[in-house]
């Protein structure tokens, strides 16, 4: 699996979203790319209402209609956070393209998409080994079912989820040319 980004975005974004499935470490490469970066980190996980996350507890699978309000919820905390700090940083699953493309629009903006991409092998070890405050191991399957691979004419960035944080943040970062007044000290 090729450790390089996968092309370079095609929009200037300033916000970015780690993306992927369930333990692919959106939310530690998000906030290593957010610190780079000195903008903030919105964790997805914290926009969930409370029966998503309890529907996911019982483990059974999130439906489209009950990741749509979740979605614009986190895009519209995602935009003002761009518009407050210059550019935000976040975590959210965007399984599919038809939310990637739900939040970009709900931002107004686009959005790059960091696809952190793993096997389901390496990816099953990380959720075994982990507790997640509502996301079962056993949710792993309907995550990868689910997924829809970004493709090349999305804005995004495909990178593997075996390099190591630093290394993931220091490549995005790097493709974002257009941000370069946030990059301190790098």
């Amino acid at each position: 699996m090729s450790t390089a980004p996968s092309r370079p975005p095609s929009e200037p974004a300033r916000i970015i979203i780690a993306m992927g499935v369930s333990s692919s470490g959106k939310s530690t490469v998000g906030k290593a790319i957010g610190r780079r970066l000195h903008v903030p980190f919105l964790d997805g996980d914290g926009y969930h209402p409370a029966a998503n996350k309890e529907k996911m507890r019982a483990g059974i699978p999130l439906t489209d209609e009950d990741r749509w309000p979740w979605l614009e919820t986190l895009a519209l905390a995602l935009k003002e956070a761009a518009g407050q700090k210059g550019a935000a940083v976040g975590a959210c699953s965007a399984l599919k393209r038809s939310y990637r493309d739900f939040v970009t629009a709900k931002a107004g903006e686009p959005i790059l998409f960091v696809f952190l991409q793993g096997s389901k092998e390496v990816i099953g070890k990380r959720i075994a080994a982990r507790q997640h405050e509502y996301m079962p191991a056993s949710l792993l399957d309907s995550q990868f079912a689910t997924l829809e691979v970004p493709t090349p004419d999305e804005n995004v960035i495909t990178v593997s989820v075996e390099d190591p944080v630093e290394t993931i943040a220091t490549k995005v970062v790097k493709a974002l040319d257009h941000l370069k007044t946030f990059k301190r000290g790098q």
